[in-house]
């Protein structure tokens, strides 16, 4: 345990680079091998420069702000405050497991559910939900302006859970990686899939949260952890086969795949419901 906290206390920028490139390309070549939707129905390379575009700009925010972790995570570390600072004594595994459960519980499962259910944020958001062929490059479609959404959303995690810096990185290190996993189009044994889903979130779980409408839009928002979703009455099983892409307010393709629009959209006068063509047999 002690050569994890020394690695992610001072983790390389290089090797946070690797992980992202390397997440990518990774789970990239899997859905090359085995896609449960097949890419010849759109242009792939189109698509994957557009969700590269917002990766770009997820970083950029993210960079920016990362003094800001820096400085949160020094001063609970100088003042004792939170979770991990007051469970001081109990054994160390424990400890960063029940951090990582509740950076993840915070920063992401409940970001995510407020950004579905406060109208300005859900504006902000729903460009992650435009993508209408959803792959590992769709982790990090995220306008500008929900990337700072979720970056308060982190600090406020780093507050509550007393995270140190180590915490911080092995927790979005985590992250991306299984953001990037569950969000790939990769068809997978059932049998493996029933195992894992227990514990953490795979596609086969996360592909449903992004079927085009509600209900099934508003539920499994977890990103590491499954259990959540299951705790909060949030969680649901679907044929991934029957899934359709997309968010009903934004069905049109070329808005879907139009950068400039989608910078806008959190901008523009909110659009209700419209109607698209799809029999809905889920």
């Amino acid at each position: 345990m002690d050569t994890i906290i020394t690695y992610f206390t001072d983790m390389p920028t290089l090797h946070r680079s690797i992980l992202l490139v390397g997440g990518l390309t990774f789970f990239f070549l899997l859905e090359n091998a085995a896609p449960l939707f097949s890419m010849k129905t759109y242009n792939r390379a189109k698509h994957t420069g557009l969700n590269i575009f917002f990766t770009a700009t997820t970083i950029l925010v993210n960079l920016s702000m990362a003094f800001l972790l820096v400085l949160t995570a020094d001063w609970v570390a100088s003042n004792g405050f939170g979770v991990m600072n007051w469970m001081a004594g109990f054994p160390i595994i424990l400890v960063a497991l029940i951090g990582l459960m509740l950076m993840d519980f915070i920063g992401a499962w409940l970001a995510h559910y407020t950004e579905h259910h406060v109208k300005w944020m859900w504006k902000f958001h729903l460009i992650h939900h435009t993508d209408q062929h959803v792959d590992t490059t769709t982790a990090n479609r995220h306008h500008p302006g929900e990337s700072v959404i979720r970056y308060v959303f982190t600090l406020i995690a780093v507050i509550i859970v007393g995270a140190p810096v180590w915490m911080i990185f092995l927790y979005q290190s985590l992250s991306l990686v299984m953001t990037q996993f569950n969000h790939a189009n990769l068809s997978m044994p059932k049998w493996l899939d029933d195992a894992l889903v227990w514990v953490v979130c795979t596609p086969n779980m996360h592909r449903v949260h992004h079927h085009y409408r509600q209900p099934y839009s508003d539920t499994n928002y977890g990103n590491i952890f499954s259990f959540w979703d299951r705790i909060f009455g949030t969680y649901v099983v679907v044929d991934n086969k029957k899934l359709v892409y997309g968010v009903d307010t934004h069905m049109d393709k070329q808005e879907a795949n139009d950068v400039g629009f989608l910078l806008k959209i959190p901008f523009l006068k909110y659009r209700s419901h419209i109607q698209y063509e799809q029999e809905e047999q889920l």
